[in-house]
């Protein structure tokens, strides 16, 4: 219609456009007056009123950004189309969509216009929306399922016929790491714990070759940042004829669950161990044997037997190991040792800080001072690589120290296993409270014990070792005693002996026979005989009702070596072991025991040592077990003793303390004398 001619003719051209089966309406001038519309139009939107500017004919259709447009092809006379655009007049409650294409027209007055035809789409934009709403719908539910499957606590996965993984898990990758190309195949087997490897795979296999409807398994997987947690791994079969095409399967992390779950069975098992215990080191041997394996590779308790030494800064004080366990593989510390340690010590610290300590370190490295110097050589030969020091407290004191140790590849101990630790022994505070009141009393008793012994000297050419250990039934000292000394002919004496009874008489008994006999020996350069039986002349101005046994030893430097001068009266024999491991007692010089006038004096017998030998002086407590006739007791000792040859003379001791059966009855006395190498 650019460049119509006169207006009857531009008349006749809008008269054309009445029948046409789109709208059409004209306007004219920058106001947009409304010149003209066909039928179709006014069926569309209506009769509008003729020369009106568009906003006021059309004022509930026409928003701004159409009058704009209006005024765009006005202007500039390029033409725009608009694509479905939404229209809606007021009242009306169904939003409509029309196709419209604007362009500039030439009118008969020389002026310009706006030419608008329409056609309205709404059907077809309906049915476009429903199908687009679907499709939409359906692509909202994936993308859901998809971020479902990323931030989901559940792994899911699929597995071939044969049981390998044949597509990519997203959720796989997230939790563990593993890259689709490390995860294919059977390569996913490598996230899963050593331990729990070949079980998981036995039933997997079994699972996938018998057709299983379903499988169930829980493992320790290692997630993204190292570390195991236990998920519950389920799957099931997909068939197609009655054949297995492929698995679907879930991965689910239960570690909190399982947590839960074992904290319990571990404080029930705790609560069974102790449950028909009354001694506290019975109690806490066997709260040991709760700990390994379930917490820790290795466990082992100490008692601490000088409270006083703890308060006084710089003093090293003692404690006394008297249960140890260790999981299968690993060797077993002696349960018995007695330890001084420096005040620096990490167990001291743990003490006296009253709170657990955990070191984790290079495996087999620990650092120095951290344990008792063979706990410490226990550490490096198992390849720890975490020690947790944990104080037992009990009514506001700390009667024992328990240490946890985790070794290999084994992860350290963490601070969920140090708070179940903590809860193993709150749980158990009441059987430990009442076990402490005893074990306080024997303590006391243990201490006056001691202070009746003297310690053996220490000499630049022998090694001498004792210990004492206290019955665990008796809560009373007892008549036991050892003694080592140095003669002023420079002869090293070695003693041990036992006064019948277990109460404060026999521990007055034991220190006046222990005096009378040093100061016997230190009066006359004799034979041990004489010296015992001189002894015992003087047993009479005691109570008429004292006896004990002794065994008295010389062991005097002679030329090429060293030679023994011993006597024995009602005592068990003393034990020779050399170097070498060969073992026998020295039967000789046996004469009865002290208490009764005897009609001959005490024999004694001289022999001489060998290079690297180890003397032992016992009581028969080491010995003695109820219902046993004692060879047998003294038959265990030799062998044990003569396999402990090379072990230094402490350790000497202490396994033979730990490894022999006793009875728990009777306290027990041991002093060891170790020769040296002659050239």
């Amino acid at each position: 219609m650019e460049g119509a001619g006169d207006g009857s003719r531009c008349g006749l051209a809008f008269e054309v456009l009445d029948p046409a089966p789109v709208g059409v309406a004209v306007t004219s001038g920058p106001e947009h007056r409304l010149l003209y519309t066909n039928a179709m139009y006014r069926a569309q939107f209506g009769e509008r009123p003729m020369g009106l500017p568009l906003e006021k004919a059309f004022a509930e259709y026409v928003q701004k950004r159409y009058g704009n447009l209006f005024d765009q092809v006005y202007e500039t006379g390029e033409p725009v189309v608009l694509n479905a655009a939404p229209a809606s007049m007021a009242g009306e409650g169904e939003e409509r969509f029309f196709t419209s294409s604007l362009s500039r027209v030439s009118l008969e007055d020389g002026t310009h216009g706006v030419l608008v035809v329409t056609t309205e789409v709404t059907e077809q934009i309906n049915a476009t929306q429903e199908f687009r709403a679907i499709a939409d719908e359906r692509s909202r539910i994936l993308r859901r399922y998809e971020s479902l499957m990323r931030v989901s606590a559940e792994i899911i996965w699929v597995a071939g016929a044969e049981g390998e993984a044949i597509e990519p898990s997203p959720s796989w990758q997230r939790v563990t790491g593993q890259s689709w190309e490390e995860f294919q195949g059977q390569g996913w087997q490598q996230m899963l714990h050593p331990d729990d490897r070949e079980p998981t795979m036995r039933a997997w296999w079994q699972a996938v070759h018998g057709g299983a409807d379903i499988w169930e398994q829980v493992y320790r997987l290692r997630t993204a940042d190292g570390c195991y947690r236990h998920f519950r791994a389920q799957a099931v079969p997909i068939r197609e004829n009655g054949r297995i095409v492929e698995w679907v399967g879930t991965c689910t992390d239960i570690e909190q669950q399982w947590r839960d779950r074992r904290r319990q069975q571990v404080l029930d098992r705790a609560t069974a161990a102790t449950a028909d215990l009354t001694s506290l080191p019975e109690m806490l041997g066997a709260l040991a044997d709760v700990i390994v394996p379930e917490l820790a590779d290795g466990c082992g308790v100490h008692l601490v037997t000088d409270l006083t030494s703890i308060r006084q800064g710089g003093v090293p004080f003692v404690v006394e190991r008297l249960a140890t366990s260790a999981r299968s593989g690993l060797s077993r510390l002696p349960a018995y040792s007695e330890e001084h340690l420096p005040a620096d010590n990490t167990l001291v610290r743990a003490v006296q800080q009253r709170r657990p300590l955990l070191k984790i370190f290079p495996k087999g490295a620990p650092p120095p001072n951290l344990a008792p110097a063979d706990f410490q050589s226990w550490l490096t030969a198992s390849e720890a690589n975490s020690l947790l020091t944990l104080p037992v407290v009990v009514d506001g004191a700390v009667p024992a120290v328990v240490s946890a140790v985790t070794c290999g590849d084994r992860a350290p101990i963490g601070w969920d296993d140090i708070e179940l630790l903590d809860e193993i022994f709150d749980h158990a505070h009441d059987a430990l409270s009442n076990a402490i009141r005893f074990q306080r009393a024997q303590q006391v008793a243990l201490a006056l014990q001691h202070s009746l012994l003297a310690e053996p000297p220490t000499l630049p050419d022998l090694e001498i070792t004792a210990r004492y250990q206290a019955s665990p039934s008796a809560a009373e000292v007892g008549g036991d005693w050892y003694d080592s000394f140095v003669l002023p002919d420079g002869v090293t004496v070695v003693a041990i002996g036992d006064v019948a009874g277990h109460d404060l008489g026999a521990a007055v008994a034991m220190s006046q026979l222990r005096n009378m006999l040093r100061a016997l020996a230190m009066d006359r350069c004799e034979p041990p005989g004489e010296i015992l039986t001189r002894l015992n002349l003087a047993m009479e101005s005691l109570s008429d009702d004292v006896t004990a046994t002794a065994a008295l030893a010389r062991v005097e430097r002679v030329e090429g070596g060293h030679r023994l001068h011993y006597a024995v009266a009602g005592h068990p024999p003393p034990l020779l072991v050399t170097a070498e491991g060969e073992s026998y007692f020295l039967d000789g010089a046996a004469s009865p025991l002290l208490g009764f006038r005897h009609e001959q004096p005490c024999s004694s017998e001289v022999m001489p040592l060998p290079p690297r030998s180890t003397l032992l002086l016992y009581t028969d407590g080491l010995v003695e077990r109820s219902g046993e006739h004692l060879d047998r007791g003294l038959e265990r000792l030799r062998r044990l003793a003569g396999s402990l040859a090379d072990e230094p003379i402490d350790a000497f001791c202490d396994n033979l303390l730990s490894g022999l059966p006793t009875s728990g009855q009777d306290d027990i006395a041991v002093i060891a004398l170790r020769l040296p190498a002659e050239p």
